[in-house]
């Protein structure tokens, strides 16, 4: 596995309940400053294997890009249970990003 799969792996799990952070945080906090679509084909491949926290993982514009309904209303529901306020479907990031440090 590369440095940065390793890191972006590290990172999302590092989020807290209750946080959020975009792809494009991710990639960058992971090495790669425009690694956001990376980011993404990582999450949507290994996130069972490593366990990772796929929900806490969301657009720059605060919302939920995922298409499958089934899959995105889970995805809410999560954020909803580790009680984060979803407005239009919108999370606001002023409150509920993480910033890792």
């Amino acid at each position: 596995m590369d440095p940065f799969t390793e890191n972006v792996i590290c990172i999302i799990k590092s989020i807290p309940k209750g946080k959020v952070m975009t792809y494009g945080q991710i990639g960058a906090a992971a090495g790669k400053a425009r690694g956001a679509r990376q980011v993404s084909r990582i999450l949507h491949s290994m996130s069972r294997k490593y366990d990772l926290p796929w929900h806490r993982v969301i657009s720059a514009d605060g919302k939920m890009k995922i298409q499958h309904e089934e899959t995105r209303n889970e995805q809410l529901e999560r954020l909803y249970e580790e009680g984060l306020e979803i407005l239009n479907g919108r999370v606001d990031l002023e409150v509920y990003r993480y910033e890792p440090k």
